[in-house]
């Protein structure tokens, strides 16, 4: 097995499900000792369980990506517990309600744009930082919804369209300082939050996955895997991209 993140070490907000855990684990198993941030205690402890019964290293942090303090003190939990912070992955997310424009709620407009936007920006707030000595890298979960227009989730396609500029933008501001900055953007990935979804709405789970030009899911290993990719040495030169993970679905 590679060890390629050696003496490395990786943030992942959202870890304790789906492709945030997937990508802990697979920064584990390259070597790189993990910080894991979720909002669940027993998800992120479980995704930290896993990882160290794999032989690798990792802590749990607890985590609201909505609250500047609690991002604050993730970052600052990278550096007193391994001394430094080399690759962040801005994972978390939630998927809001679906409804027309004009029937969406405030407040479910608010939260979906805190934990989406607001959180990818608070966190490269506070890693960014913590990475202009030695340089890093930096990946933020957008969506295909962030590359095209959603008929049913106005503020999920809002906010993940935000992650795709801010990503630019954060790519171009800190290029001299050799922190790579990029985001991915999967279509339907078969996570705990679609099996939310499908179960509450079979119909709906049918349309997604009829819309794949290959019929089916991602799995989050997929999207994991070119998560991990973009930190690697093997991505040196990239950065400020939005890469789909799609399954052919925006190239339709």
């Amino acid at each position: 097995m590679s060890r390629e993140f050696a003496d490395r070490v990786a943030l992942v907000t959202g870890a304790g499900s789906g492709i945030g855990r997937a990508a802990a684990l697979g920064f584990a198993r390259g070597g790189a000792r993990v910080v894991a941030a979720d909002v669940s205690s027993a998800g992120g402890q479980e995704t930290v369980r896993l990882l160290e019964a794999e032989g690798g290293t990792g802590v749990f942090v607890k985590t609201d990506v909505r609250v500047a303090a609690d991002v604050e003190a993730m970052v600052a939990a990278a550096g007193e517990r391994f001394g430094r912070l080399d690759f962040a992955f801005n994972n978390a997310g939630v998927l809001g309600g679906g409804a027309p424009m004009v029937d969406f709620t405030e407040a479910d407009w608010d939260d979906v744009m805190d934990v989406n936007l607001k959180g990818v920006w608070l966190s490269m707030k506070y890693e960014i930082p913590a990475m202009l000595e030695s340089g890093g890298a930096i990946v933020n979960t957008s969506s295909i919804a962030g590359l095209v227009g959603s008929q049913h989730s106005p503020a999920y396609a809002a906010s993940k369209h935000g992650v795709v500029g801010l990503t630019k933008t954060a790519a171009l501001q800190y290029a001299p300082q050799g922190i790579r900055v990029n985001c991915v953007c999967p279509a339907a990935v078969f996570s705990p939050m679609l099996e939310t979804l499908v179960t509450r709405n079979p119909q709906v789970g049918a349309k997604l996955k009829a819309s794949q030009p290959n019929k089916r899911f991602a799995s989050p290993e997929e999207v994991a895997a070119v998560v991990t990719w973009l930190c690697s040495d093997a991505a040196s030169f990239v950065t400020g991209a939005a890469l789909p993970v799609d399954g052919g679905y925006t190239a339709q």
